[in-house]
């Protein structure tokens, strides 16, 4: 007979301990390949700037049109600084009055406006509110053909431009839009609130509108520039542009203003504290609204937090996870180094789990035509599974955005004609929920595939002739069915829930069950009962064999 031992007792043991420690430190180490984490985030926002604090800065530069901004977005993020910052104000805001409309004081426009004058306002005023007048806009003209900028002399010369496509003309009757958006530019130039890259841009837009006689690529810069001249005094402008850098850029922030105005403090806010209007902007306008609530998350953790988030540009992973100090800031410092620790734990603990089950399963000394469990293979399928399970937007595409600017033209297409059709690509995409019931199901074939493997060396470990063992072996045909069954189960059921509405309809994740059940059937029979029962057939005649004696 063969010598028992203990199931938990040798190197199997060791294997599973080692395979569920590596396990486990995988699991903590904070780092995704699509997707960041709120543990990640808030060790690199850790001592760094608060919104309520750049609120101050601007106060401290005397600019409380930005710092009234900021202090929305602190209120809306539940700063517990923002009282403070309120009452810092509100202070400011009574002892200069004057400064309220236009968000602060300017040297470029003190000579024009007198702002030190109360002109009667007493809250944020639109800038394009003022430069809208005729009087407004002669004395802008008189003082910007005086300056020497080259730039701003090119930027004048458009006002003279006879095709405006949806604008008029600057110099034609109802042509007062463009001419103070076309004088707001010029004296943004002038002030040096452009920053370098968009000033350039600017600057060569208006030489070519200039040129041909038409905006040209200019009016979608100046219809933009108009729409944040109607939303924001002149110092929330000036600080706007001066971390906006490209044309596109200032387009993708108006379109942020008109599609999300209520949270425009919050975008403002993000784009002052990360000094990149751009990053914002491209991250709003790929994830929509829900990154508009990551980058609300970021910003509550501070701007280290919120730099993170815009430099990845991925979504925020809030599956719940424990975090360690040093484990999270090494992966904070060398993320690429850590996802690849990371993964080859779920690989090498996998690997270790089942190299002790295969050690449990058959003895090192036992029958050697037996088959073993493959370690490797179904190491990397679990260690898919955990990946795939850990990171939810792996293969999730990202929504359309809400913020999106979105043009519905219906087009008839001719079906007898299929010139006129335009095939779609398909796309690959699934949900968390479908990957977590994909991994379920695989999980369970996974237990009867050992079971089964089990159920095979129980046998094997009889001390009985091996043609009984082969009657045993026949005897568990039933089980050696079992993964078939289940999988039918499974797929039956999940259709079932389906139509009661219990959960939501995925083809996909029920029928994996099926096809999972036909693989591990697949593998337990022509992988491993049909060898071992080969082996049987032939002990069975050997021992069948009359012994002839020896004289």
């Amino acid at each position: 007979m063969t010598s028992s031992r203990s199931p938990f007792s040798g190197s199997a043991s060791i294997w599973m301990l080692a395979g569920l420690l590596l396990l486990a430190a995988a699991w903590i180490v904070p780092v995704n390949l699509k997707s960041v984490t709120p543990a990640l985030l808030k060790e690199a926002g850790e001592g760094t700037s608060t919104v309520a604090r750049l609120g101050r800065q601007l106060l401290d530069r005397e600019k409380p049109g930005p710092a009234a901004l900021v202090l929305a977005a602190s209120r809306t993020l539940g700063d517990p600084q923002a009282p403070a910052l309120a009452t810092a104000i509100d202070n400011i805001t009574h002892r200069q009055p004057e400064l309220v409309p236009w968000g602060g004081w300017d040297p470029f426009l003190d000579p024009l406006f007198s702002l030190k004058e109360n002109t009667g306002r007493s809250a944020s005023t639109p800038v394009l509110t003022f430069f809208i007048t005729e009087k407004s806009r002669a004395g802008l003209l008189a003082y910007l053909k005086n300056s020497r900028s080259q730039g701003v002399q090119t930027l004048l010369r458009v006002r003279d431009v006879p095709e405006a496509g949806r604008f008029v003309p600057a110099t034609k009757p109802g042509g007062q839009t463009l001419d103070a958006v076309v004088l707001l530019s010029a004296l943004l130039y002038q002030g040096d609130h452009f920053s370098a890259p968009l000033q350039r841009e600017l600057r060569d837009l208006a030489q070519t509108a200039a040129t041909q006689n038409n905006l040209g690529e200019l009016e979608p810069a100046f219809i933009d520039l108009l729409s944040l001249g109607r939303r924001l005094d002149w110092i929330q402008l000036t600080e706007l542009m001066r971390v906006t850098d490209s044309v596109k850029t200032t387009g993708e922030f108006a379109q942020l203003a008109r599609a999300a105005s209520d949270d425009l403090p919050v975008i403002y806010a993000a784009a002052l504290l990360t000094g990149s209007a751009d990053r914002v902007a491209t991250y709003l306008l790929k994830y929509g609204r829900p990154g508009m609530d990551d980058l609300k998350l970021a910003l509550t953790l501070g701007q280290g937090a919120t730099e993170q988030l815009l430099a990845r540009q991925v979504p925020v992973n809030r599956q719940p996870a424990p975090s360690f100090g040093p484990i999270t800031l090494m992966a904070l410092l060398y993320p690429k180094l850590a996802l690849i620790a990371k993964y080859l734990g779920f690989l090498l603990g996998a690997f270790c789990v089942f190299r002790g089950l295969e050690s449990l399963l058959f003895d090192d000394t036992g029958d050697r035509s037996l088959p073993r469990v493959k370690s490797g293979a179904l190491a990397i399928l679990t260690a898919a599974l955990l990946v795939l399970g850990t990171e939810p937007f792996l293969l999730k595409t990202p929504a359309p955005s809400e913020f999106q600017l979105k043009l519905t033209i219906p087009v008839l297409a001719n079906i007898s004609d299929p010139a006129s059709l335009t095939p779609t690509a398909p796309t690959f995409n699934m949900d968390t929920s479908t990957l977590f019931t994909i991994g379920f199901f695989a999980l369970l074939q996974i237990g009867m595939y050992l079971y089964c493997l089990s159920k095979i060396r129980e046998v094997d470990r009889q001390a009985v002739p091996a043609l009984l063992k082969l009657r045993l072996m026949e005897n568990e045909e039933n089980l050696f069915d079992g993964g078939l069954y289940i999988g039918i189960a499974g797929t039956a059921t999940a259709l079932v829930l389906q139509v009661l509405g219990v959960i939501q309809p995925n083809l996909l994740a029920a029928y994996s069950s099926n096809l999972f059940g036909i693989c591990c059937v697949a593998l337990i029979k022509i992988r491993h009962v049909r060898p071992y029962k080969r082996s049987l057939i032939l002990a069975g005649q050997a021992e069948s064999k009359p012994v002839i004696a020896v004289a």
